[in-house]
């Protein structure tokens, strides 16, 4: 018996070290050790033993024997995902830690600012601020959208500097400054405090203002978050007594988040039609073989019904992703002419991720992984590749004047400001559809990696 146990764990132990010597597994004197040595794969073992349950697209994980099942869980998932749980960098299935306690507030100290790397035509680089916290070191030094930050500490940024915005070491001197026709002049110098932990505010600005004597709703949605049912639904209560024309949905930032958020959004943008009909279907592997539906629900709708309104215009960017893609795709079926997407396509993440536990062969660790493939009402599910296209397409000019988001200084806002008014967009060549032609794949740094994915919450 004892040696019968013995011959398995080496045996184990050939096929996914290939080859490694197992001397080591049992003692000079025969003790055997085996169970300190399946202590150090229990982790690692489970993930596999899931995904070749669970994961969608299990019959691209490579055989046992080609895995290093000593490796830590986040290079083992590595090792295992399929190429098509990955995308321009990022993978969609990860690892997160327990001790993460909210997605509310940033997982590592900030300055509380997001940005973009812009290049000038002498190669030099910065980066341009898109928007502040509210309570953020970036807030209380005065940076706001449009600044151009060029060097911290008196060195030059370079295009690995994201960091500055994702992570940032220590209180840096910020030199600010403006570009010209061949690199950048020197405007003043900033002194950031300490980086903190910092709130983020998902819903970030919401209004009602009036344009051509119609009322339009501005909303500016930066992430689908667990934490922000309360503030959307306190925003649609407020819209809901309001006489609103046509809604701006603006989704230009946002990677992405939590289904049931999406569904929240979604339900309360939906025509009256459309309430207990499905909004997203979420089809899984063949061992599976189900398929959980999702529907508009009555009682998600604030005030218990729909907001009455005309079009609703959704912006875009190749950093829309996800939870976002969802309410642009299942919307679509039902509001066929009156949904009308402005600005580049987006990113193209068509697949969910849910949350996996065990607290007694993966402690201390929470696995999102990729389960399902996502699909409207009417089982569309192509956006992999080429991302949702918009009606009409206009980039963000990060190199000129940014605007104030969701006015009329706005770049994104001007092009629906004229379709409100005459029914069509501006043409090529006008001022207004001048920047149609920068480049659509600079993506801003609100990475897909950074964020929580779409998950199911039970």
């Amino acid at each position: 018996m004892y040696k019968h146990r013995n011959d398995r764990m080496r045996n184990f132990i050939f096929g996914i070290m290939g080859g490694l010597a197992t001397a080591a597994l049992v003692s000079s004197c025969g003790e055997d050790r085996s169970g300190e040595y399946y202590a150090l794969i229990t982790t690692q073992t489970w993930m596999y033993e899931t995904m070749q349950q669970e994961y969608l697209y299990y019959q691209d994980i490579p055989e046992k024997k080609s895995l290093n099942f000593f490796n830590k869980p986040s290079s083992f998932l590595s090792s295992m995902v399929s190429s098509k749980d990955k995308k321009s960098g990022s993978t969609f299935s990860h690892i997160d830690s327990v001790f993460v306690t909210t997605r509310s507030t940033s997982q590592t100290p900030t300055f509380g600012f997001e940005g973009t790397m812009v290049r000038a035509n002498n190669g030099s680089y910065g980066i341009r601020v898109l928007y502040t916290q509210k309570n953020s070191p970036a807030e209380e030094v005065g940076l706001k959208r449009g600044d151009l930050i060029i060097a911290a500490n008196n060195k030059k940024i370079n295009s690995s500097d994201l960091f500055y915005i994702t992570a940032p070491e220590e209180a840096y001197l910020f030199t600010m400054g403006k570009l010209n026709d061949k690199g950048f002049d020197t405007i003043q110098t900033v002194q950031m405090p300490e980086p903190r932990i910092v709130e983020n505010e998902n819903l970030y600005k919401w209004d009602i203002f009036e344009v051509y004597g119609k009322n339009i709703a501005y909303i500016l949605y930066n992430e689908f978050g667990d934490n922000d049912i309360q503030d959307l639904n306190n925003m649609f209560s407020q819209l809901s007594g309001q006489n609103i024309n046509d809604i701006v949905l603006d989704l230009r930032y946002n990677p992405g988040g939590y289904v049931n958020t999406a569904q929240l959004i979604s339900t309360n943008l939906a025509p009256k039609e459309a309430i207990g009909n499905v909004f997203l279907k979420m089809t899984h592997n063949d061992k599976i073989n189900k398929t959980d539906v999702l529907n508009f629900e009555q009682s998600m709708l604030i005030n218990g019904t729909p907001i009455s309104y005309e079009n609703l215009y959704i912006i875009t960017s190749g950093s829309t992703a996800s939870a976002s893609e969802i309410v642009i795709n299942c919307l679509k079926p039902y509001m066929l002419g009156r949904l009308i997407q402005v600005g580049t396509a987006t990113f193209g993440k068509n697949v969910a991720q849910q949350l996996y536990t065990d607290e007694v062969q993966a402690p201390m660790l929470e696995f999102w992984m990729t389960n399902s493939l996502l699909s409207n009402a009417e089982d569309f599910s192509d956006y992999y590749t080429n991302g949702l296209e918009p009606d009409y397409e206009i980039s963000e000019n990060f190199k000129g004047e940014l605007g104030e988001l969701g006015t009329a200084q706005d770049s994104l806002m001007i092009p629906i400001i004229k379709h409100i008014e005459t029914g069509s967009f501006p043409t090529v060549g006008t001022p207004e559809a001048a920047s149609r032609s920068l480049d659509k794949k600079l993506r801003f740094n609100n990475s897909i990696d950074l964020k929580p994915k779409s998950a199911i919450i039970e």
